[in-house]
């Protein structure tokens, strides 16, 4: 399978935690925080990678040189923001496959990756976005879905008692986000300018998980990375 991972993040929030370096780059026990989310990738079986860079991508690039020369990847450096809409577009002119995993180079989430991709060919899904509960929250926005798991809405962010969240894990056509999205230009946003304007005309499903799931983007969760992820990883 092959993967877009968005890594071009500044990573603002952290700043005073990572100094100069881009967020993917965020040490986690030791080790930048990519390194743990593509050992992860590669044990799932994507053996394909493409990296949207930005911020700092000289850093990232060497790192992926030094680390993980064996990998199949390229590289992608936006020259200025483009949004995750556009940072993608530009990815796809490397990607040979139509079906596209696209995964946050901040976020951790402990999925079957086969059974979520066999549930997107066998759903016959336009796109399919892994979600999970989630309790008690504010910080990210929560999705609404039908009985047999169609996304009907994306809801702004707001304090939930009880919800379903994106993960950050999305399969998607190629084809069909180069046709929804041709006459966007270069700076758009993968959910607000793809996957909400077109709700109603894709098939967008949602694929409920339990797995373990964190975003290192503040401060209080990138500390809880210091020692989740190590625990996490021993008992693979």
């Amino acid at each position: 399978m092959q993967a877009i991972i968005l890594a071009g993040g500044l990573g603002t929030r952290l700043r005073t935690a990572i100094n100069e370096q881009p967020k993917a780059l965020a040490p986690v026990a030791g080790k930048p925080f990519l390194y743990w989310l593509i050992s992860y990738l590669q044990k799932q079986g994507v053996t394909n990678f493409v990296f949207s860079l930005g911020y700092l991508h000289e850093q990232v690039a060497h790192f992926l040189k030094n680390q993980f020369s064996y990998l199949n990847y390229q590289t992608v450096v936006e020259n200025e923001p483009l949004g995750t809409g556009g940072a993608i577009k530009l990815c796809l002119n490397f990607c040979s496959d139509n079906d596209i995993l696209l995964v946050n180079g901040d976020t951790f989430f402990d999925l079957d990756i086969e059974a979520f991709y066999r549930n997107f060919i066998e759903t016959a899904a336009d796109c399919s976005i892994a979600l999970t509960p989630m309790q008690h929250f504010d910080r990210y926005g929560s999705v609404t879905i039908t009985s047999d798991n169609i996304i009907t809405e994306f809801n702004e962010k707001q304090y939930c008692e009880t919800g379903l969240i994106n993960t950050g894990l999305v399969v998607f056509k190629k084809s069909v986000f180069e046709l929804a999205t041709h006459s966007l230009g270069e700076k758009f946003s993968f959910e607000k300018n793809f996957i909400e304007p077109n709700i109603t005309s894709l098939k967008v499903t949602g694929y409920i998980a339990n797995g373990y799931f964190i975003d290192i983007g503040i401060p209080e969760d990138y500390q809880k990375a210091q020692t989740e992820i190590p625990l996490f990883f021993s008992k693979q």
